[in-house]
């Protein structure tokens, strides 16, 4: 199993995932952003980070690297993709998910762990019961998801919301538990397929029980059993 760890000018994530992924006992490797070649890679993780400065709007001018016409590619053949942070913020941006991310509703950053509710979905990342509640860091300024009525109304009935914000013991609050506005307190989302999955919490900070705890585990592990099942994406 080999994870690839695209890098783009302003990312600052990829060394965690990068360690969360060997420290789990899987091949992880650098993808440069000008890469044309991503073959011998199982999955792809998008990290977090400022890519290209954030210019324009976040993930805007990353969405046009030469590495993502590849990653496109990729997930169109049913290769799973992963963007965290400004991975997802990207993967919106490529039009590889749907919706958009904005400034939080504070308009400030957050540095944070919150409680996060596992949804029942089509994701093909994360096999965890419908309603499990994990604990994961949050690290952004634009995380606010937004979307049309149409498009939200989709992802619910084709299982595509992941996660949800939500209050400690798995409820949610009647006037929105996502500490960054997000609509539907929604956190991460899957395409129809279930193989691109996006989401703003940082699963890479807590692999290590060490250090920060294992709530970020089933992110990574649950992948790499699906492709031992079918053998491999390669």
């Amino acid at each position: 199993m080999k994870f690839g760890v695209v890098i783009f000018p302003g990312s600052n994530c990829e060394q965690d995932v990068i360690h969360a992924t060997r420290s789990l006992g899987y091949d992880s490797e650098f993808i440069w952003h000008g890469d044309t070649d991503i073959s011998g890679f199982d999955a792809i993780v998008l990290p977090g980070g400022f890519s290209y400065g954030d210019y324009i709007r976040c993930g805007a001018v990353a969405r046009f690297s030469p590495v993502m016409a590849e990653v496109i590619r990729f997930a169109e053949k049913g290769g799973p993709v992963i963007g965290i942070c400004n991975g997802f913020q990207i993967l919106c941006e490529a039009h590889m998910l749907p919706g958009a991310l904005l400034r939080n509703s504070g308009l400030k950053f957050l540095c944070e762990t919150v409680p996060l509710r596992v949804e029942k979905s089509v994701c093909q990342w994360v096999d965890l019961p419908a309603d499990t509640v994990v604990r994961i860091p949050i690290n952004h300024n634009e995380g606010n998801y937004i979307c049309d009525a149409e498009t939200l109304a989709r992802l619910e009935a084709n299982g595509q919301i992941v996660l949800r914000y939500c209050e400690a013991d798995g409820t949610r609050n009647p006037a929105g538990s996502a500490p960054n506005g997000a609509l539907d307190d929604i956190a991460g989302i899957c395409n129809e397929r279930g193989n691109v999955f996006g989401l703003m919490p940082h699963p890479e900070r807590v692999c290590d029980p060490d250090a920060s705890g294992t709530d970020g585990r089933p992110f990574f592990t649950t992948i790499v059993e699906k492709l031992a099942l079918v053998g491999g994406s390669r």
